[in-house]
This record gives structure tokens, C-alpha cells and sequence, in this order.
């Protein structure tokens, strides 16, 4: 570990060595092309640090910024390294830079070309205030993406368990409560595939006159007395009479007369005859058995 971090920081050094030994022969050009243009002893001692320097700002805001402020960052450094190549090219074409010998806002013969020249050297500093106080402002106002821990993945994961649909949960079927004989036939569990062992004979017994099905509290329900609305109105109270279990049973059996009996489920036949989940179970038991015992006869 320890020769690793020696390697790292003696690469780190000799790239800053590096890299201060090109900047002193940029320096050299840049000061000379800045006296050029019109710039004074002092602002041309600093044009290089305008040009190179914010060249550096961009190399470091390429390294902590992402997304689209990363590739605006590395399109600052691209322009401005091609700007400063291209004042390096000129420096050394026109040997009068060197002694400082050329006319002021003489770059080049060729007028077009020496106009182009001007403009770029001098839109370098102006470039720098802009380009450079909009990286310094996005690495400023950059927060990196949190790291996900284990702790976090297990808050999610218990927080996922939490809202799972209560559709996953399994269905509880309450037994009728009758103060005198079962109003249906016992119901005989069936599951939706048909078994493999022989089904007993079940006598076919006809249902006999019960009272109807009475509907109790479910235990999530509040123990809190609820507050009085007042009287229901005539147009809310349903306009359909009560109908009592033969009449479901008969409806019940003449909407499932032509179904598989993987068909005949609660839900489907809640939906056809339009009564209760409980309601809708027990008749399902019922159909079902009858359906066995009617099979066992048969055979």
C-alpha cells in the first residue's frame, strides 16, 4: 500500500514538473503576442496566465464535474488549447515577435488573416472572465451522488415489504352464522385443478328454507362508535330487493351452467350475479360440489 501511494505521488509530481516547464515556453509566446495587440509590460506578463491558467481550471473541472457540465468543461479546454497552439504557430512564423520589433496589430501579412489573429488574441481575456466564472460556479453548485450503503438497501427493501398489495395476502373465508340448520349444502373444498384421487358420492340434498346471511364486523374495523349522518335519503337507498340464498343459488347456477370448472371462481361469479365476496365464496363451494357429486354419479 505504501509503494503504491509513493508511485502515485512521485506521478503526480513529475506531471506538475511537466506541466510547469510547458507553460514557461508558452509564457514566452503568449507575453510576446499580448505586447503585440497593444498590451502594456504588465498585462502582457499576465496574458499567458489568462490563456494557460484557465486551460488548468477547465483540466480540473473536467475531474469533478459529470453530465453535461463535464463535456461544457472539456469544450472550454479543447477551444482554448486549440487558441493557444495557434498563437505558439504564430510566434513562430514571424521572428519580429521575438525581438518585439513588429507593428502593433501586425500579426500576419495577409490582412484577413491578421485580423482573425487580433480578434483571438484579444478575446482571450474576455473568454476567461466568462467561461471561467461559469466552471467555477458549476463546480460550486455540483453535489456528487450519494453512495448507496447496505444500511439504505435494507431500509428500502423493508419499505418495499411494507406496501406490498393486500391482493398477496391470502383471503380468510368466514363461516355464515345461522341460529338453525346450514341454509346450503356443506361446502366441500375444491381446488381449481381437478384431483387425482376418486371423489365420494355426495348425496344431492335440497336446500332447505334458511334465514338470510348475516353480515358481521370484520376485525380491522374501528371499536369507536361511529357519529350519526342523519337519515339516508330515499334516491342513496338501493332500489333492488333482498334476495335470499335459494335465489342466489338458482341464479348462481344458471350463469355457470356452460363454464369449465376452472372458471367457476368467487370473483367470477361475484361479478356475474352482483352479490358479496362471502356470498359469492359459499356459492362457489356449493356449484362446485354439486359438480363433483354429479361426476361421481355419472361415473
Amino acid at each position: 500500500m505504501n509503494l503504491h501511494r509513493k508511485g502515485r505521488a512521485a506521478l503526480v509530481l513529475a506531471l506538475v514538473a511537466v506541466v510547469g516547464m510547458a507553460f514557461r515556453v508558452s509564457w514566452n509566446a503568449l507575453r510576446d503576442i499580448a505586447g503585440a495587440v497593444g498590451a502594456d509590460a504588465t498585462a502582457a506578463m499576465l496574458y499567458p496566465f489568462v490563456v494557460d491558467g484557465l486551460m488548468a481550471l477547465a483540466l480540473i473541472a473536467t475531474l469533478v464535474l459529470t453530465a453535461d457540465a463535464r463535456k461544457f468543461a472539456l469544450r472550454v479546454l479543447g477551444a482554448y488549447t486549440v487558441a493557444s497552439l495557434v498563437l505558439n504557430y504564430v510566434h513562430g512564423l514571424v521572428p519580429e515577435l521575438h525581438g518585439r520589433t513588429v507593428d502593433w496589430g501586425r500579426l500576419a501579412d495577409w490582412d484577413p488573416a491578421n485580423w482573425a489573429l487580433v480578434l483571438l488574441a484579444t478575446s482571450l481575456p474576455v473568454g476567461s472572465i466568462y467561461f471561467g466564472s461559469d466552471l467555477v460556479a458549476k463546480v460550486l453548485h455540483h453535489r456528487p451522488a450519494p453512495i448507496p450503503t447496505v444500511t439504505t438497501n435494507a431500509e428500502e427493501s423493508t419499505e418495499t415489504e411494507r406496501k406490498r398489495s393486500r391482493a398477496d395476502l391470502p383471503v380468510s373465508t368466514p363461516e355464515p352464522i345461522t341460529p338453525n340448520a346450514a341454509a346450503l349444502p356443506r361446502p366441500v373444498a375444491v381446488g381449481f385443478r381437478k384431483s387425482t384421487l376418486p371423489a365420494k358420492p355426495y348425496p344431492s340434498i335440497a336446500p332447505a328454507p334458511a334465514t338470510p346471511i348475516e353480515s358481521r364486523a370484520m376485525a380491522a374495523e374501528s371499536t369507536r362508535p361511529r357519529r350519526a349522518t342523519g337519515r339516508v335519503p330515499d334516491a342513496a337507498k338501493p332500489t333492488r330487493p333482498k334476495r335470499t340464498p335459494e335465489q342466489l343459488l338458482a341464479e348462481a347456477r344458471k350463469a355457470t351452467a356452460d363454464w369449465p370448472d376452472a372458471k367457476v371462481t368467487g370473483e367470477g361469479i361475484r361479478r356475474a350475479i352482483r352479490t358479496s365476496p362471502a356470498n359469492a365464496r359459499s356459492l362457489r363451494d356449493t356449484l362446485l360440489a354439486e359438480r363433483a357429486a354429479a361426476s361421481a354419479k355419472a361415473a
